[in-house]
């Protein structure tokens, strides 16, 4: 073989070479480039989750303050030191000792989602941020759906039976007689996420003290 015709075999096969290097580089990018995809998408998943636990803690605690102090909503029953749990899910009959008694639920499930469903929705054309909550009625878990518009609009249908399919939120909350001083109560609300898809657990819990 001459000697040009060796220089020639040695330049072609320098040449695949470089590309089969340029071909792992961009590969090796490529790959690189979906996971840092992936992370970016689950961390945005996570932080709109995560918001939205804080703004159902919110709620809830919200609505706890609204009771008045001798209601068995709120109140702790003579002899106890807490009513509820955060760590089960608790159901009973509450004994104020001011006398009045009622059926408790300290928990509840939370799904929301975004509909244009035409027959709930005060506007269907924008669409409506549909929150439904359970509650438990004579010993039954019935779910209520709240419709809220961006004009304002504001509908409510009847207890169903039927629960929600979307990701749902569940919650839990107790209420903590002379805590942190004598005269008061602290209420404590914890939210979880229940959706298993989200790799890293969502949890939120958030307090208030009220008299």
């Amino acid at each position: 073989m001459s000697p040009s015709a060796r220089k020639h075999v040695s330049s072609a096969g320098f040449s695949l070479l470089e590309v089969t290097v340029a071909i792992l580089i961009l590969t090796i990018g490529l790959v690189a480039a979906a996971l840092l995809n992936s992370r970016i998408l689950s961390g945005g998943q996570q932080s709109k989750y995560m918001s939205l636990a804080a703004t159902l803690a919110a709620e809830k605690l919200e609505d706890l303050n609204r009771w008045d102090v001798d209601d068995p909503q709120i109140c702790v029953a003579s002899g106890t030191t807490s009513e509820g749990s955060l760590t089960s899910d608790v159901l009973q009959t509450t004994t104020c000792s001011t006398g009045p008694s009622a059926t408790v639920n300290y928990f509840d499930d939370v799904s929301i989602s975004l509909t244009n469903a035409s027959g709930n929705c005060g506007n269907s054309t924008w669409g409506c941020f549909a929150e439904t909550v359970s509650s438990v009625s004579g010993g039954n878990t019935v779910y209520t759906t709240t419709y809220h518009s961006p004009d304002g609009q504001i509908s409510t249908t009847p207890p169903s039976p039927t629960p929600p399919t979307s990701s749902t939120f569940h919650r839990r909350w107790i209420i903590e007689a002379n805590s942190p001083v004598a005269g008061t109560r602290r209420v404590t609300v914890l939210v979880t996420l229940e959706d298993l898809s989200v790799q890293v657990p969502v949890t939120f819990q958030m307090s208030l003290v009220r008299p």
